[in-house]
């Protein structure tokens, strides 16, 4: 090192030392650290907001009657045209609400607003019966913030709807760690895809669904419409004559073939069911449901004209349906459903068929 090298250090190197320079120093470099951050945030945020844009382009909407392309935006249509895209969806005019929600998430600029619409467009193409796009949207919303557990309830209705119970029940695990109590969910998806499976014998599947009924009762009414159409003779063995309630519009419209009169006259609740069906000649009034035992007596009393009309309540929601229901078509909820049941004039019967 020559002399006036050394010099030059010696009169450098004590400005390193000097405390107002580390300070300066420290100042810059997180000034540094500060400006990348927010370059590289503003970077992702960009090919965020590309990356959406791309993938919402695969739903097109050109088949919705409302033309939004020459809308312009602003900030104080966000409420009135979410109203109106529930309001659409309501009523089952789904593409319309479709097309609304596609507006607004190309045109939201917050990011939680912009997740919240994409659930609603999802629970949209859920209810139109588009499962695949359902699908590709809660998988997008899980991407971007894996820890909803909302969006990961819906996927399983979705896998369930679709049939592919594996993919389903995958859906358990992340639920689990998030705390949820998935046991219910768990035993409903082992019932469904043992209801739907081929490969188990039937003589297997009565076994295995009884089992699942003792490990979750608050399946009985769905088991119990599945081992009628499996074996008649298993489902009058697993029939809870406490529990006549639960399935007393599935009891009420079995034909005569599927009956096993031994066991329906050995207990006077099930004898008043069908005696006041008109299937049974001793008159019995001792069901201890109202509606039931009201026909009965007028029955007794010589009017035979008689008939109970059912409607589908979900506890849930409280929303009320005229078919039944294993989950709530509004607020997806599983075995939510309670049969109400309403004295009527029966309907005269004719001959007339469609085939």
């Amino acid at each position: 090192m020559t002399q006036s090298t050394r010099t030059c250090l010696e009169h450098l190197l004590p400005a390193y030392d000097d405390p107002l320079f580390s300070i300066l120093l420290i100042i810059v470099i997180a000034l540094i650290i500060a400006l990348v951050t927010y370059g590289w945030g503003l970077y992702r945020q960009q090919k965020e907001e590309g990356n959406l844009l791309k993938f919402l382009e695969k739903f097109d909407s050109s088949e919705c009657a409302l033309d939004t392309t020459e809308m312009p935006f602003e900030s104080n249509m966000f409420k009135p045209l979410t109203l109106l895209a529930k309001a659409f969806e309501n009523t089952g005019e789904y593409p319309k609400a479709i097309n609304i929600y596609l507006y607004l998430i190309k045109h939201i600029d917050h990011e939680l607003g912009e997740l919240e619409l994409m659930e609603r467009l999802g629970n949209t193409y859920l209810h139109a019966g588009f499962l695949e796009r359902s699908k590709s949207i809660y998988l997008e919303i899980l991407r971007r913030r894996p820890r909803n557990i909302k969006v990961l309830y819906e996927l399983g209705v979705v896998y369930e709807a679709m049939h592919r119970y594996d993919k389903a029940k995958e859906i358990l695990e992340p639920l689990k760690v998030l705390g949820e109590e998935t046991s219910a969910l768990e035993r409903f998806f082992d019932f469904a895809e043992l209801l739907a499976s081929k490969q188990v014998k039937v003589e297997d599947k009565i076994v295995q669904i009884k089992a699942i009924l003792k490990k979750q009762p608050s399946l009985y009414r769905q088991i119990i419409a599945a081992l009628l159409q499996l074996d008649t003779k298993s489902a009058w063995e697993t029939i809870d004559t406490e529990r006549i309630k639960e399935t007393i519009d599935i009891l009420w419209f079995l034909p005569n073939s599927q009956l096993d009169l031994d066991i329906i006259t050995s207990n006077n609740k099930l004898h008043t069911l069908y005696y006041a069906k008109g299937y049974l000649e001793k008159p019995m009034v001792e069901s201890g449901i109202f509606s039931l035992d009201m026909l009965a007596t007028a029955r007794k009393g010589g009017f035979t004209e008689g008939d109970l009309l059912f409607s589908y309540l979900c506890n849930q929601c409280k929303q009320s349906f005229p078919v039944s229901f294993t989950r709530c078509p509004n607020c997806m909820r599983i075995n939510s459903v309670q049969v109400e049941e309403k004295i009527a004039k029966s309907s005269p019967k004719t001959d007339y068929s469609l085939l």
